[in-house]
């Protein structure tokens, strides 16, 4: 997997580079993710914070999640790519979107997560394990 790599949103006003390998990798399936992805789920990896390095501006919008706690999503206020997520029940990460990434072909999901709320039209991977919430860190 890549150790370092680089994205942005549609517009290029918001770039981002990681100097870390992802610490997770999944397919997000909860109702947030496919309302503000349009899709049926959202694929995403987990980084350090401390190894990401953003520049431009970056809108964020915040939903509770099922910790009880905050989850932000962050857009390019520019275009509206959706880029980046925070939640603060896990303060150390930041997620990115695998679609934002510049070299997306290297993304690999390691789960499917909120599988609770996945569309019965979608159709996973039966390799991936499946958790029906969030698993524990």
């Amino acid at each position: 997997m890549t150790t370092s790599f680089t994205g942005g949103c549609i517009c290029g006003a918001v770039r981002y580079e990681c100097s870390a390998a992802p610490l997770m990798t999944a397919n997000c399936h909860c109702r947030d993710c496919q309302k503000t992805g349009g899709g049926a789920f959202s694929s995403a990896l987990a980084v350090p914070t401390a190894a990401l390095k953003i520049t431009g501006e970056v809108k964020y919008y915040g939903t509770k999640g099922d910790s009880g706690q905050m989850v932000s999503r962050g857009f390019c206020p520019n275009c509206g790519a959706r880029l980046l997520g925070k939640p603060k029940a896990m303060p150390d990460l930041t997620v990115i979107l695998a679609g934002s990434l510049d070299d997306p072909s290297w993304f690999r999901p390691g789960m499917d997560f909120y599988t609770a709320s996945a569309q019965p039209w979608d159709h996973m991977n039966p390799d991936l394990p499946k958790f029906q919430k969030m698993p524990q860190q």
